[in-house]
């Protein structure tokens, strides 16, 4: 009897034990995992009691939490389509983008700095109150850069060279975050599907991510840098200027941008192929340096690098393993080279800023529910592609282009601006991608650029960057320069 009292006991005994042991792998070890699981509704109603912090611009929110009369306690409220690029959104079915994303941590009041306001709801028995991530958006910036790209497809970056704060950063089309946020599961999915079908992409942050543009003659800048750095080329430095040019190992001829020579003359300087854009110059030039000297000179400046805003941008590419006519290629901005608007106002923020590139930043601090600073960015050096030298160079050259070349509609009258245009081909058929990248004032820069049309604008391959992206830059750069 008391054998088979003992086994009876053995077995609860190890019933009870795999109990413990279960319970405590669900409540542990599989915590995030089920937390983390939309069909976890408890997790998903208890996220949703936390009143998730403000996206703040100016001091202002421009997306915060109120009170909702349904379950979920709250309900996430944005003021403008304008900054659906920088904010995202955060939603219940759809999950969240953006900055939504991004700043996930201190929103909801789960970062380490928040430990304390942990600690407090815990013990009170209050639901955490997230905390309010500062952008260094300016918003006037903002709204002129979003309202002059209008129902173009296309972006706008636009940098403080000294510090790297980004005072606007804008994608387009738009969209209305709200529509997503909402709690009615349908409504949401609904909305959600038409703007993956809409014209023009809304949902992706042109400005920062998406299948890439090709740069055309924006590109030229980086060749220029290396050329100049490398000590192969001066400013002055005289380059064959044929009508055509037969790619090294091919019979394919190239030309420049309106055929012919670019200038008249036989022969035409480093600055003059860089104002005038030619492409057979530049094309010369990338072969005599080579790919290995565009590449690091590229990656200086970021190409294939993951760069955080903490927003992640996707790498631009500068391809490998080219031949010489491949290589020429690409010293305009063809062949495969692929960018983001991010990367080529990074380019000119760093002539800008005399040959020094700052990590690019788009948030200033986070405060707490009861505002006390949790954290605050220190502006620092990304990298140093150039010596001042070179870039006083670069400088020069691209005022030239503004004043007396190809990149004329980015004058602002009173001010000295250093400009670049591009104009990238994507096939024998395909519209155009028009740039413009840039800084002002030249000589003191408060603000680098780089505007981005997708699809020739609505124009084909009639649009040109000079004519379409560079206007839309100078009304931003005149709005950074007028605050």
């Amino acid at each position: 009897m008391r054998k088979q009292l003992g086994r009876v006991s053995g077995t609860i005994f190890t019933m009870f034990l795999a109990l413990l042991v279960s319970a405590t792998m669900i409540q542990v070890l599989s915590a995030d995992s089920l937390n983390n699981d939309p069909r976890n509704v408890r997790s998903v109603y208890d996220t949703y009691k936390i009143k998730r912090g403000a996206i703040l611009v100016n001091g202002q929110p421009i997306a915060q939490s109120v009170p909702s009369e349904d379950n979920y306690t709250y309900q996430r409220k944005y003021t403008s389509r304008i900054y659906s690029a920088v904010t995202g959104f955060y939603s219940l079915y759809q999950g969240a983008t953006g900055i939504e994303s991004a700043s996930n941590d201190y929103l909801t009041g789960k970062n380490s700095s928040q430990f304390f306001e942990q600690i407090n709801a815990l013990f009170s028995g209050n639901p955490v109150t997230g905390g309010s991530v500062e952008l260094t958006i300016d918003p006037k910036v903002q709204k002129v850069a979003y309202e002059a790209l209008g129902n173009l497809t296309g972006a706008v970056v636009a940098i403080d060279p000294s510090t790297g704060n980004i005072l606007a950063l804008v994608s387009t089309p738009g969209f209305d975050a709200n529509k997503l946020a909402v709690h009615d599961g349908t409504v949401s999915g609904s909305n959600y599907q038409k703007l993956l079908g809409a014209k023009g992409d809304p949902l992706i942050d042109k400005a920062i991510s998406g299948s890439l543009y090709a740069p055309g003659s924006v590109f030229k800048l980086v060749v220029a840098s290396a050329a100049i750095e490398s000590g192969a080329f001066a400013p002055g430095t005289k380059i064959p200027n044929p009508g055509s040019f037969t790619l090294p190992g091919t019979t394919t001829k190239i030309y420049n941008s309106g055929e012919g020579r670019c200038g008249g003359s036989s022969t035409v300087s480093l600055a003059d192929a860089l104002k005038l854009s030619c492409n057979i110059p530049f094309a010369q030039v990338g072969i005599k340096i080579g790919q290995g000297t565009i590449s690091d000179m590229a990656s200086k400046f970021g190409f294939g690098k993951t760069i955080k805003l903490p927003l992640v941008a996707t790498p631009s590419v500068y391809p490998s393993n080219l031949d010489d006519a491949q290589t020429a290629l690409t010293s305009f901005g063809q062949y495969d080279v692929r960018v983001t608007p991010l990367q080529i106002a990074m380019v000119s923020a760093a002539i800008a800023n005399g040959g020094t590139l700052m990590q690019p930043n788009l948030v200033r601090q986070v405060l707490s529910s009861n505002l006390a600073q949790l954290f605050q960015t220190k502006p620092s050096v990304y990298s140093t592609p150039m010596s001042r030298s070179t870039a006083t160079k670069l400088k020069d050259m691209m005022v030239a282009a503004v004043n007396s070349g190809v990149s004329s509609n980015g004058k602002i009258p009173g001010v000295q601006v250093a400009g670049k245009t591009g104009t990238a081909q994507n096939g024998a058929s395909a519209p155009y991608t028009l740039w413009f990248t840039g800084f002002a004032p030249a000589n003191s820069p408060k603000v680098a650029i780089a505007v981005v049309i997708a699809n020739g604008g609505g124009m084909g391959q009639s649009g040109r960057g000079n004519t379409l992206a560079a206007p839309i830059a100078r009304k931003v750069m005149q709005a950074v320069l007028n605050r």
